[in-house]
């Protein structure tokens, strides 16, 4: 049985040794330009080659993102920024437009990945592509289990498809609603995420939702269930979205899905319940299997519902650990006190919980009850040895 790449996103440096530190083989980054998320991403060209080091020394790889749909203005300078992607040594560049993978195939040889943008379902347009150098085809999210098998028997390139993460409404991203909305091209690095947004529908002059709001954005994609079908498929790479979601997110979910396909691999017997439970400890979202049952329902839609629920479980991020004194040095970032029951959320080890006390200011050594800053650095004594990057997250509360 062949093992799925876990490709994972990153927003920034940060997320970035996060997500690759709890399990993704790969990770996936935007530029500050010709990206879909360029808005959001603070990787210069600097900080992209140290993402690389940071990857490479660890045997994992680095993707760029250039999957914009772009208009002429819009290409300029971008045949020196992947000579300079590839002068760092990226692994690939996501693209969505036969533009921009000709200028990557006239003046680099980097690896190219086609974007979902370009919406594939079917064999002869993976063929297509693949006859024009493209390495791996990123599947259309709108495929099914059952469209993917004559996919991955005949594809003559490697085949990658989203397991977890947002939704779009609107068929593979081609969406305008963004550009109506608020002047910013959804398809040029500027979502303005309108489907999440309420509205008031009317007929004529009749207001139809009379009690709330309308709206109709998509449950988030999560597909536990279905990563045994996907491996026996062969797909090639199993891909995470979220290079906005925080690193608590990215490192439950990242850690999760690695388990289970290393579970699924060496034949391990699998607990379902405990994966979804754990993917729960992440979610702000409803969740749904998406297109990988078949073609979706109301059940998988967000009609008149706001599900976002931020969760505040995550309160810690492991700064040092000093072994002498068995002291944590950590990072705040949700309320907490002392006598609450934290989890320990690591890469090394299964989570453990710990009762906190002891609790200081790391700056002035004085006794904390209460944790209420945010980003504030803090100490406890705690006989378990954690490293940088570690997390402490709420268990229960006493």
């Amino acid at each position: 049985m062949r093992k799925p790449e876990l490709l994972a996103p990153a927003g920034d440096l940060e997320k970035l040794k996060i997500a690759l530190l709890y399990g993704a083989d790969a990770v996936f980054i935007g530029g500050k330009r010709f990206s879909l998320r360029a808005r959001a991403s603070n990787f210069d060209l600097e900080r992209i080659a140290e993402a690389v080091e940071f990857a490479h020394a660890r045997g994992k790889k680095v993707y760029v993102t250039t999957n914009i749909i772009p208009q002429d203005g819009d290409l300029e300078g971008f045949a020196d920024y992947v000579k300079q992607l590839e002068a760092i040594h990226v692994d690939a560049v996501i693209c969505a437009s036969a533009a921009i993978i000709d200028i990557v195939r006239k003046h680099t040889n980097l690896e190219i990945h086609l974007s979902t943008q370009q919406s594939i379902t079917n064999s002869k347009a993976i063929a297509f592509w693949a006859a024009r150098g493209v390495n791996r085809i990123v599947l259309a999210r709108e495929v099914t289990l059952d469209e993917l098998v004559p996919l991955t028997k005949h594809a003559p390139i490697d085949v990658e498809v989203f397991i977890h993460g947002g939704m779009c409404v609107s068929y593979s991203g081609k969406c305008t609603l963004s550009n109506t909305m608020t002047d910013r091209d959804a398809n040029r690095g500027g979502c303005a995420h309108s489907c999440r947004w309420n509205y008031d529908l009317y007929d004529g002059e009749d207001k139809l939702n009379t009690s709330m709001p309308f709206s109709m954005g998509s449950k988030d994609l999560q597909t536990v269930r279905h990563v045994s079908k996907l491996i026996d498929l062969g797909v090639a790479s199993l891909k995470i979205e979220g290079r906005m979601k925080s690193v608590h997110y990215i490192a439950t979910v990242v850690r999760t899905y690695r388990k289970l396909i290393d579970d699924i691999c060496d034949d391990i017997e699998v607990d379902l319940p405990q994966y979804l439970l754990e993917i729960k400890k992440a979610e702000n979202r409803l969740t749904s299997h998406g297109f990988m049952q078949g073609m979706t329902s109301v059940n998988e839609q967000l009609y008149n519902l706001r599900s976002e629920q931020p969760t505040q479980a995550f309160v810690g991020l492991v700064v040092e650990y000093d072994q002498t004194t068995s002291t944590v040095t950590f990072e705040q970032r949700n309320h907490f006190e002392t006598g609450d029951i934290l989890e320990i959320l690591s890469p090394r080890f299964e989570p453990v919980s710990l009762k906190v006390e002891g609790l200081k200011d790391a700056e002035t050594s004085e006794d904390i009850t209460v944790a209420r800053h945010p980003k504030q650095r803090l100490t406890m004594r705690t006989p378990i040895p954690l490293e940088p990057y570690d997390m402490l997250r709420k268990a229960r509360v006493k």
